[in-house]
């Protein structure tokens, strides 16, 4: 099984662009950021987001699952059932015990944690909701996954920061090639919008505090960045080994060919300096696929539009890279959905490689001085791409590096 092929079959989404594959893309490619001044966050320090249309969130899930789940999983299970639907496979005809689901969630919606506290300062205990428990746990993403689609094989929840859904993806890699499945629906999902979430990042100083031009806030690389945008979304695809692929007669839209984990052990919050995780994350992704930094053509990157961040991310592409390829930023226009980012960046990787088309950087106007990349930005750009790279990097030093190539 160690020598399979592990190939991508299906791609589901659940974006500020848009709820589907087809409606994120479009936004990215337009470029035109998705942050907006956000009703539910008035009076706050930061007052602006990027949320998932509720109306088509809604018409994705039927009323039961948003009544007793959060939000996050409403956008798990919606990007899951796209993903499964788009690789063609039929739940109701699998062999569920060959399926498994591993979906990365930083923490979880945090609504639920206002309205017990609530209830716990009023007194009205009896109003705190029997579902309080299993609404909330952020493994209840692949647990209402794998119910939903009749998923009985390994179930994870993956839980490596703003790394969550790069790292599930890795994980569910893993699975198929060491024989315990054949089908791996995984990615993340994460809703950070509320409250809770932007006053907390507004005071540990990583917020983008442009009230004033919300779709101006996410810039990375520019020289006048100042935080991120609070985001959620969903990102899933649906993995297979190629046999099982090819048996099917199904033709993969990408092959994942690498995948690299590693720790800094250096800070809870800050990244390694010279960015020493980063890189050997790189270069295990590079290892496992068997490639040189010269063989790949783009990287899809972490930047987050945090003045430290980006410029970290810079210095290690320039040491991966003898010259980095073409860059772009998915953060700039859909904003930064934490544990859900490395799964969305990785879908737009292989529709990068799917659509032969780099999406522009949004608001990149003066790069920092000396991070010196090729940054798409502006409009799309159709090029030749064969192999690309998505980095994923989050709180407590965790790094993921994925790469994938055309089939």
């Amino acid at each position: 099984m160690s020598g399979s092929r592990t190939v991508v079959t299906g791609i589901g989404l659940a974006t500020a662009g848009g709820v589907g594959a087809d409606a994120t893309w479009r936004r990215l490619c337009e470029g035109r950021p998705t942050a907006t001044t956000d009703d539910r966050l008035a009076g706050l320090p930061v007052d602006f987001s990027c949320r998932v249309p509720d109306d088509d969130l809604a018409a994705a899930l039927g009323r039961g699952l948003r009544w007793r789940t959060d939000r996050f999983i409403h956008l798990a299970v919606a990007a899951a059932r796209e993903a499964v639907r788009d690789s063609g496979l039929e739940p109701t005809d699998w062999e569920g015990d060959r399926v498994g689901v591993v979906i990365g969630v930083g923490s979880s919606s945090r609504d639920t944690d206002l309205r017990v506290a609530a209830c716990m300062t009023s007194g009205q205990y009896q109003k705190i909701s029997p579902t309080t428990v299993p609404r909330a746990l952020p493994n209840m993403a692949a647990g209402e996954i794998a119910a939903d689609l009749g998923a009985k094989g390994p179930g994870l929840g993956v839980s490596t920061a703003c790394a969550s859904g790069a790292t599930a993806i890795g994980i569910g890699r893993q699975l198929l090639q060491s024989g315990m499945c054949d089908i791996a629906v995984v990615g993340g999902a994460e809703s950070a919008c509320g409250p809770l979430s932007s006053m907390s990042f507004w005071r540990l100083g990583a917020l983008s505090t442009r009230c004033h031009d919300p779709l101006g806030a996410s810039r990375p690389f520019d020289a006048e960045r100042d935080g991120f945008v609070l985001a959620e979304g969903a990102g899933v695809l649906v993995l297979e080994r190629a046999e099982h692929a090819r048996a099917r007669r199904v033709r993969p839209k990408a092959v994942l060919s690498g995948f690299g984990a590693t720790s800094d052990a250096h800070h809870s919050t800050t990244p390694h300096p010279e960015g020493e995780g980063a890189v050997r994350a790189v270069h295990d992704a590079l290892r496992q696929a068997d490639l040189a930094p010269a063989d790949i053509d783009h990287v899809n990157a972490h930047a987050t539009s945090t003045p430290l961040n980006d410029r970290m991310e810079a210095a290690v592409l320039h040491r991966v890279f003898a010259q980095p390829p073409l860059v772009t930023a998915t953060k700039s226009i859909l904003g930064h959905s934490l544990g859900a980012a490395g799964a969305v960046e990785a879908a737009v990787c292989v529709l990068t490689l799917h659509h032969q088309t780099v999406h522009p950087v949004a608001n990149l106007d003066v790069p920092e001085a000396g991070i010196d990349l090729d940054i798409v930005t502006k409009v799309a750009r159709p090029c030749r791409i064969d192999t690309a790279l998505s980095t994923s990097f989050g709180f407590g030093g965790h790094n993921a590096a994925l790469v994938f190539q055309t089939p």
